[in-house]
């Protein structure tokens, strides 16, 4: 489909940039994305995948206002090759990722009861007991321990299945197929193979639990077919993405951890003021880059004026919420890490109708794991010098690979 466009004023269109999926070391900010802020607020990009050019917004006020615009689907998206970072595409349905309303509603409201505030409070204690015996096993062996195998990928994966509700017998497989699909290794054809594992065991759990009476998710889910107000396949779609997202909170606290580990500073304020580390949280969120370049994109379905250019019926557009969370004309100086940063509206969890189902499991997570960590292993530091620590490569979430650690005593 060939795409032409023209600006409210009549002027050319700003060039196609390509933007490849650069494999960055660090918690850097990514140059390409820094390059097409400065030149915004709309540009055009290319990703390496798919077909075409697509819209990107960068500036805060349109990030929310396209976010927030019924005019912006993303049902569409399923059925055109549109430029992506994503080298496979296979939307599946019921995924709340590619539904818009009133479908999107419809689905969320099935699963809504597993992540309100008040059944966050509730699993509270249960996650503190499960990070707990995970940190008691660091502390047994001995330093050095990677982190991110032993505290930062396993907790965030168990306390998804308390949720769910995989039973105990089948937690060990299930993990199995979470971690695979989520690992750098092995390739394409080892994380097919489990999501296909995976997705068996959801399609036959939710069908066990039709007549389910509990509240994980799995039993709301079969409720919901059962009452027939999502259908089979749109649940299995729903829950798989749920099952397996744990993955940003162990690399986002990845990154926080790393953050403080290698700023003097910013490790002191977190021990010397407990009691501000919410609003410190908030910030290393915001100042994070927590994925590769940009997530998924909204079709225009009619024309819209945006930031005085005119985006076409059909045409593909991108938001940046990390480009959104460095907009100097809401955050100042959105460059530096300010612990005393109010207010502080970031947007690390999205926005509108997409804002993260799991946002209230996953700050409650990133929290435990923070002020675990640091009250459990005192003088914690890194075991290798920081330019050795291992990032991911190849990946859409960013984060330390490894995180090889010491404490006081080692």
């Amino acid at each position: 489909m060939t795409q032409e466009t023209t600006t409210l004023t009549g002027q050319s269109p700003p060039p196609v940039r390509d933007w490849p999926a650069l494999d960055l070391d660090g918690p850097r900010f990514d140059p390409v994305l820094a390059d097409l802020m400065r030149e915004g607020p709309l540009t055009r990009v290319r990703l390496p995948h798919g077909e075409g050019w697509a819209w990107l917004a960068t500036r805060y006020d349109d990030v929310k206002a396209i976010t927030n615009d019924p005019r912006f689907g993303r049902a569409e998206v399923t059925k055109r090759q549109i430029t992506r970072l994503a080298p496979h595409f296979k939307p599946r349905p019921g995924s709340l990722a590619f539904a818009d309303q009133p479908d999107h509603n419809r689905l969320r409201r099935a699963v809504a009861g597993a992540f309100t505030m008040g059944a966050a409070k509730k699993l509270r204690p249960r996650a503190q007991e499960i990070l707990d015996g995970l940190v008691d096993g660091v502390v047994r062996d001995g330093p050095p321990a990677d982190l991110v195998e032993r505290v930062l990928e396993p907790f965030p994966i168990a306390v998804v299945s308390e949720v769910m509700g995989v039973p105990a017998a089948d937690r060990e497989r299930v993990h199995a197929w979470t971690r695979q699909v989520i690992s750098t290794s092995g390739g394409a054809e080892a994380a097919e193979r489990a999501k296909q594992g995976l997705y068996g065991w959801i399609t036959e759990t939710v069908r066990a639990r039709a007549d389910g009476t509990g509240d994980d998710v799995y039993s709301m889910l079969g409720a919901a077919v059962g009452r027939g107000e999502v259908g089979e396949t749109e649940a299995v779609g729903l829950a798989g993405p749920l099952q397996i997202g744990g993955e940003a909170v162990t690399h986002n606290v990845g990154q926080m951890l790393y953050l403080l580990l290698t700023r003097p500073e910013l490790m002191a304020r977190m021990r010397e003021r407990p009691e501000a580390r919410g609003k410190a949280l908030d910030e290393l969120l915001r100042w994070i880059s927590h994925r590769t370049s940009v997530g998924l994109a909204r079709i225009a379905l009619e024309d819209v004026d945006v930031h005085g250019v005119r985006v076409r019926a059909g045409d593909p557009v991108y938001v940046s919420y990390l480009a959104a969370n460095r907009d100097p004309d809401v955050f100042p100086d959105p460059d530096r890490i300010d612990f005393d940063r109010d207010p502080n509206p970031h947007l690390a969890f999205g926005n509108g109708h997409h804002f993260c189902t799991g946002a209230v499991l996953a700050r409650t997570q990133t929290e435990l794991l923070v002020d675990t960590l640091l009250e459990r292993l005192p003088g914690l530091r890194l075991a290798v010098p920081a330019d050795q620590v291992a990032w991911r490569r190849k990946t859409m979430i960013r984060g330390p690979r490894a995180l090889p650690c010491a404490w006081s005593g080692s």
